[in-house]
């Protein structure tokens, strides 16, 4: 992965602990087991993870309803989990909405799928400053 994109050393952790999961259980649990999985692989390797943390959407300054990020990694990543034979467009719109709802610009949606899949999205703040 090239050092050039934002927060990449830290995506590269996320992603080698991805892996390492991905190796160990393989494909075929619920979203919620790798999801315990990725905490303690990342917690094992010094990150700051938060589960299921709320993410308000808002319309006219308003709360609308919330989000719930899979995992969020120091307050610069969040991940999003599936546990699906392969990733579709709408995983990656779930995962850009995310990214718009907060101040957090890298985002990776992670499948443990038959084959392990990496989607890695970028919405920077001078972007989301001219929606």
């Amino acid at each position: 992965m090239d050092n050039n994109f934002k927060h990449s050393d830290l995506t590269k952790k996320i992603i080698k602990a991805f892996y390492n999961v991905y190796n160990e259980l393989g494909y075929g649990f619920l979203e919620k087991v790798y999801e315990k999985a990725m905490m303690l692989e990342l917690k094992e390797i010094g990150l700051n993870c938060k589960r299921q943390q709320a993410i308000e959407v808002k319309y006219k300054n308003q709360n609308i309803g919330d989000y719930y990020a899979d995992i969020t990694v120091n307050n610069h990543v969040i991940i999003e989990l599936k546990a699906v034979k392969n990733i579709i467009k709408e995983h990656e719109i779930q995962l850009v909405h995310y990214l718009k709802a907060t101040d957090i610009e890298v985002g990776l949606l992670l499948n443990f799928g038959p084959e392990p899949q990496i989607v890695r999205r970028v919405l920077t703040k001078e972007y989301k400053n001219k929606s």
